[in-house]
């Protein structure tokens, strides 16, 4: 009988691909994927560690797992192998070892592919977890497996991992390591085999994805722009997206390929985190407001329709109201589609948590609920904006409630629809009938 595999997926887009991938590497071991954490045989957590207390939460989940285990046990006489994974596995593993001894196998996000080795280490009367945090030499992605199961109509595709900017309040340069890019053939591998499965829709995926430089088959290095207009000439490839990018990382020929290339969604995700420069400088994040509004500016000529997401952290330190105030200014002037946002929270190992100029809890609430009533004002007028307008919706799954679809326009609104509009992987016009903060209602436009 094959053995179930449940896997819980915490954070980014990247840990998304990355639970995908695990499962395609514990496929050939006779793993198969369910949706129901009762009936696994093995249970992957795959952690994020960028927000506050997210090791807390990954205790918390492990102790309800460890019950789980212990009933089984006793029950069935049947034992549960439980793996932790990602960001918090790379920089707490020996803390998860020592406080949760019921873990099996603890694993970083670049050593992922040495799953099947540990899981075939594993022993039931050691107390002790199987452990690989390295940072290997060898690229990950040449001892992936092929995809095991299609991903469905939109799928992730990851071509660049880790961070050499050191922002100050981030630690991914030191649970992702280094910046790479994978070479031009490996994904163009990856997206033919994609394509190949059903998908029309890619979302390119880095840390600092537009920092992506990867070498082709001739020798030479391409950079982010080259690359989008490769995979635009893949046949069967309708839509292009990516992210996370860096305003440091937009280049001349990416600029080009969001105003030449149909297939590069008009929808962009360029964090600034904050609108005061000096608040900028003691983020390192090494361009100041005017930098960022150039590159929005230069954006939207090329592509006038282009609509804009980002992410803000408030209180960091030393802020002040005249800072925030700046924040508020950047944000009404770009007028953002959606945003992400977030207090600021120390992150063990970070330059900005040793900063003794910290800022009230009760400040960054505050600070924190007047930025987002801005943003859902902004998020709402834009959806509101698109009301008896015509769009091509990609069709990529059943909805929530019964009797309809669902799926995402070219600014990547989530839009519902009638069932009977089209088919799984299909891209329909629809107009645009009713409109909330988070979702579009649209109709199938009708042929006369």
């Amino acid at each position: 009988m094959a053995k179930k595999l449940y896997i819980k997926t915490y954070g980014c887009q990247m840990n998304v691909y990355d639970s995908a991938r695990m499962a395609d590497t514990l496929a050939p071991l006779g793993y198969v994927e369910t949706d129901i954490v009762d009936d696994a045989d093995m249970v992957v957590i795959n952690t994020c560690h960028i927000r506050e207390k997210a090791a807390e939460k990954v205790f918390s989940e492990l102790g309800r797992l460890r019950r789980m285990k212990e009933t089984r046990k006793s029950d069935q006489d049947k034992d549960l192998s439980i793996a932790v994974a990602g960001c918090v596995a790379q920089a707490e593993g020996e803390e998860i070892a020592r406080r949760a001894p019921w873990v099996d196998v603890i694993v970083g996000p670049q050593a992922y592919h040495t799953l099947p080795e540990l899981v075939s280490k594993l022993d039931p009367s050691s107390r002790r977890a199987v452990i690989n945090t390295d940072f290997p030499v060898e690229d990950k992605f040449d001892f992936l497996p092929e995809e095991h199961t299609p991903r469905g109509p939109a799928a992730f595709l990851s071509v660049q991992e880790g961070c050499d900017k050191f922002c100050t309040f981030c630690v991914v340069p030191y649970t992702r390591g280094a910046e790479f890019s994978r070479p031009v053939k490996s994904i163009m591998d990856e997206a033919k085999r994609l394509i190949a499965s059903g998908t029309v829709e890619l979302s390119l995926l880095g840390q600092n994805v537009n920092a992506w430089h990867g070498e082709a088959e001739d020798g030479s290095t391409w950079n982010f722009g080259r690359l989008l207009y490769a995979l635009a000439e893949l046949d069967g490839l309708k839509r292009l997206r990516y992210t996370t990018s860096h305003p440091l990382d937009m280049h001349d020929t990416l600029y080009e390929a969001h105003a030449n290339i149909p297939q590069l969604m008009p929808y962009l995700h360029l964090p600034v985190q904050s609108g005061s420069n000096r608040i900028l400088s003691a983020m390192n994040r090494r361009h100041d407001r005017d930098t960022y509004f150039r590159i929005i500016d230069r954006l939207r000529d090329g592509r006038p329709d282009l609509a804009l997401s980002g992410d803000f952290i408030v209180g960091f330190p030393g802020e002040t109201d005249r800072d925030f105030a700046d924040t508020l200014n950047l944000i009404n002037t770009v007028n953002y589609a959606s945003a992400y946002s977030f207090k600021y929270s120390p992150r063990p190992g970070t330059p900005a948590a040793n900063e003794e100029m910290q800022v009230d809890e009760a400040v960054k609430s505050e600070r924190l609920a007047g930025l987002q009533q801005v943003l859902a004002a902004q998020q709402r007028a834009f959806n509101h904006s698109k009301l008896d307008q015509v769009m091509d919706v990609l069709i990529e799954r059943p909805a929530n409630r019964v009797g309809q679809k669902a799926g995402r326009s070219p600014w990547m609104q989530a839009v519902h629809f009638n069932e009977t509009a089209g088919a799984i992987g299909d891209i329909i016009p629809l107009k645009i009938v009713s409109a909330t903060q988070n979702s579009l209602a649209g109709e199938p436009i009708l042929s006369v």
